[in-house]
């Protein structure tokens, strides 16, 4: 069989093959790996293979062991590096349902009636899950940062996005919209952040007004399900999976606050291709806009240098060992042991078995240095 690596397909290799890099990229050296399970797979090219990083030891012969034996923010710097060049040999990512354009006209319309502005993002994806036009919508607009789904983050990835944004002066909670954790704690900020909106209606000789906060963010970060557990019944459609809420629509929380609930926005193209790989692992954009068997190759990449998980992690669970580190062949060989050479079942289960936390639960990012 041959093997297709940065896009190029080469006949049954040697026992290396030196590939070329971008422009002012240095020339690594890529085992190449023949394996007579994944020989039956398939006969087409797949779309990624073994995919240039920055540290060419890596897809080398790597001891098994010392995918667990770091951890500091230089290798989280590194993680970040190397996803950059695997996403390049992905067709790009786009995900931009219809109802997404009118939201987003109707949220800007909607901003200025707010006291306050809560901003919903994954806690695995912090950095991924922000709009990056959403600092100039809310100009210097009151802000509350939500870091939903902290159940599925270990302590050091809590300890680590707490230390990051505290530094930079955000008011943030972590919460568990699902659970509830964390929901009395964020309509008490918000309250105490918006006291002077009614000290200046008395003022006037206005009578005092219920605290007016719009809830924003990403598809399927948590916003419903964050707001049908701070009122304790079910107001907004809530879903695991992006785009149900369609529509913008004000609650009433008690006689002191007003929550908006908005559809998830995203930008019209999505110019980070990492992030883009991020969202689609922890289902954050439409499957649609992914091949689900490419981004596992990827979540199995990325996994084996996370020191929490590693390689043996995944051997542990199914059996299979990742040749390597590279995740296409792991992605074709668990499809050949499970579902009959399906990669697209080998890579949903892998997918669902890192959102239901089968790995341990572990964030996709750290805090920029």
């Amino acid at each position: 069989m041959g093997m297709q690596i940065l896009g190029l397909w080469s006949p049954a290799p040697a026992a290396w093959v030196h590939v070329p890099e971008t422009r002012n990229k240095p020339i690594y050296s890529l085992p190449t790996v023949a394996l007579a399970t994944t020989a039956s797979l398939s006969s087409t090219p797949p779309t990624i293979q073994v995919v240039g990083g920055k540290n060419p030891s890596w897809h080398g012969n790597v001891n098994s062991n010392s995918s667990n034996g770091f951890g500091g923010d230089t290798d989280w710097v590194d993680l970040d590096t190397d996803l950059y060049y695997w996403t390049k040999a992905l067709r790009p990512f786009q995900w931009y349902p219809g109802h997404i354009a009118k939201t987003e006209k109707e949220l800007k319309e909607q901003l200025k009636f707010m006291d306050v502005v809560i901003e919903v993002r994954d806690a695995r994806i912090p950095l991924s899950t922000t709009h990056p036009q959403m600092d100039s919508w809310l100009g210097n607009r009151k802000r509350i940062l939500v870091l939903n789904r902290e159940d599925m983050i270990s302590k050091a990835d809590r300890n680590a996005w707490a230390n990051y944004f505290s530094k930079q002066g955000i008011k943030f909670v972590f919460s568990n919209g699902q659970l509830g954790m964390g929901t009395m704690k964020l309509s008490r900020l918000a309250k105490a952040l918006a006291t002077n909106v009614n000290v200046k209606r008395r003022a006037k000789g206005l009578l005092p007004r219920p605290v007016r906060a719009g809830i924003v963010g990403y598809p399927n970060v948590g916003k419903s399900s964050l707001i049908n557990r701070l009122l304790k019944r079910r107001m907004c459609e809530a879903a695991p999976r992006p785009g149900v809420t369609r529509e913008l629509k004000w609650v009433r929380f008690g006689k002191e606050l007003e929550l908006l609930d908005s559809p998830g926005i995203i930008p019209m193209r999505i110019s980070d291709q990492s992030a883009a790989i991020k969202l689609a692992i922890c289902d954050d954009i439409g499957e649609r806009s992914y091949d689900v068997a490419d981004v596992a190759a990827i979540l199995v990449q990325m996994l084996t240098m996370i020191p929490s998980v590693g390689v043996k992690t995944l051997h542990n669970r199914y059996k299979i060992d990742v040749d390597g580190h590279n995740g296409r062949i792991f992605i074709q060989k668990l499809a050949f042991h499970l579902f009959n050479g399906d990669t697209h079942q080998a890579g949903f289960r892998m997918l669902s078995d890192f959102r239901k936390g089968k790995f341990g639960w572990v964030a996709l990012e750290r805090p920029p240095r």
